[in-house]
């Protein structure tokens, strides 16, 4: 199964049509959204043809392949125009015999971990930053963000298939490569 996943959409229309062309083009069976969907947020500046609603419409035309949890700027309301469960705080992912923790990053994160066994990935957004760092214990991920990217970092996401792990941008050019 190849998976594309992405976070920090942010309410961007222009910056989730090309999340969903890109789902074509990487020919990804499924779609991992790591939250922060609708809403830009007090902190963020608006995104590129902020229109929540149009997002919404969307990413809906594909329900039954998108699993999604909750970010910071997620709310109620905005699973009212969501055909897709968006509230859940983390997913479970099993990529072999690794556990895959996906969380938005504000409850969970590098310095707050959730229970992991040795070898575990904790996958995070939140930041805008995409990421790979190597601890003791487990491996922390984050694609970066849709719509938003921060600290110089790409409008991107990342793909997962047969334990391989790539960072792509919009333009497909591959920033990073892991193998699991």
């Amino acid at each position: 199964m190849k998976w594309l996943i992405a976070s920090d959409i942010h309410g961007s229309a222009f910056y989730c049509r090309k999340l969903l062309e890109v789902y074509t083009r990487e020919n990804a069976d499924r779609i991992l959204l790591l939250g922060d969907i609708l809403y830009h947020g007090p902190r963020n500046d608006l995104p590129r043809e902020c229109d929540p609603k149009a997002v919404s419409a969307m990413l809906n035309e594909y329900t039954n392949e998108i699993l999604c949890v909750r970010g910071n700027c997620d709310a109620e309301v905005d699973q009212l125009m969501l055909n897709f469960p968006v509230l859940a705080d983390y997913a479970i992912i099993t990529e072999g015999n690794r556990m895959i923790f996906a969380t938005h990053g504000h409850l969970f994160d590098e310095k707050k971990l959730p229970p992991l066994k040795k070898g575990d990935i904790l996958l995070c957004g939140h930041t805008h930053v995409p990421a790979c760092n190597e601890h003791e214990d487990y491996v922390y991920m984050n694609p970066g963000s849709v719509s938003i990217p921060k600290q110089n970092s790409w409008h991107g996401y990342m793909t997962l298939e047969n334990g391989k792990f790539c960072w792509v941008d919009f333009e497909g050019d591959v920033k990073k490569e892991i193998t699991w």
